[in-house]
């Protein structure tokens, strides 16, 4: 083993330690060592790191090699004197792709849509209808949503536990009583659905199995099309994650209208929404014109005192 992937390891190790999952950038990091254990370099140079960031992919993901990149780099720079750490501006900035923020009027026409699914008697409109307001209600991700077991939805005391998220963290969501309603009804049809309990997901296909990602999207965009959100052939337009985005902006707004310091309010949403970091929630700021005006004018008024 070469000394760089035994810094590796060990780097990786810490970062899981620290309660990051760290898959993603220990996947990239470990291409990266094996890239440099090719070229025979055991010390990280800014030439042979930009080499590898821009060697493969498309120039989206070349910030995100970037950023592993550096920031492993700038991790041995303290035992290694020789390591290079590259520039963070080496690569364009990756664009963060806009969300798609729904109305209330398509939220409840993509629900309604969900329960004119066919068959009429089958398991599987139910699902999706409380799968999809479930997202929009409580800001899961979709993958939180589907990785649900029966064991983490408490209708009596109405929360849910949320397991090894994105970042390794668990948390605990409220629900409404009017959302609690709706769970329990789809308990009761799922389970008088399938008779014996066959899976310890909450939300189950049609003979019992766990919801796989591409069929609940498969689902959506023929919903979707069906509302009138995206035309037949597009290949962009809305998605289910954007439910997710949409409840982080309309909390963010109706507290502004409630007249709520927004800014100290973030870290409540943060924490609801399961981010790693306060500035990850700083974003949805820029996603609605009203939020960004009153962005606009704290800023104004901070200057304004300065001067």
């Amino acid at each position: 083993m070469s000394r760089l992937r035994t810094a590796l390891n060990r780097y990786v190790g810490m970062r899981q330690g620290l309660g990051y999952k760290y898959d993603g950038p220990a996947r990239r990091l470990s291409a990266f060592v094996t890239f440099m254990e090719a070229r025979g370099a055991e010390t990280i140079t800014s030439d042979l790191a930009m080499q590898w960031v821009t060697s493969m992919g498309r120039q989206p993901s070349w910030s995100i090699r970037l950023a592993d990149v550096r920031c492993f780099a700038q991790h041995l720079s303290h035992f290694d004197l020789l390591t290079e750490v590259p520039p963070s501006d080496a690569v364009p900035p990756a664009r963060r792709t806009k969300p798609y923020i729904y109305s209330d009027i398509e939220i409840q026409a993509l629900l309604a849509a969900a329960l004119s699914l066919p068959p009429a008697n089958a398991l599987r409109r139910w699902t999706y209808h409380c799968l999809f307001g479930l997202i929009a209600v409580a800001g899961l991700r979709h993958s939180e949503a589907l990785g649900l077991l029966r064991a983490d939805v408490d209708l009596e005391q109405g929360v849910l536990t949320i397991r090894e998220t994105k970042f390794g963290k668990s948390r605990l969501v409220p629900l409404h009583a009017t959302t609690i309603a709706v769970l329990t009804n789809y308990a009761a049809r799922r389970d008088a659905h399938l008779g014996t309990p066959r899976s310890p997901y909450f939300f189950v296909a049609e003979q019992g199995g766990r919801l796989l990602h591409q069929y609940v999207h498969r689902v959506f965009w023929r919903l979707s099309r069906q509302i009138g959100l995206r035309q037949e052939g597009d290949r962009g337009g809305p998605r289910v994650h954007d439910l997710r985005h949409r409840f982080a902006v309309q909390t963010l707004i109706n507290w502004h209208r409630a007249g709520e310091d927004v800014e100290r309010e973030l870290p409540v949403l943060s924490t609801f929404l399961g981010h790693a970091n306060v500035r990850d929630t700083y974003w949805y700021l820029s996603a609605a014109p009203e939020l960004m005006n009153h962005a606009v004018r704290r800023l104004d008024k901070r200057w304004e005192v300065r001067s």
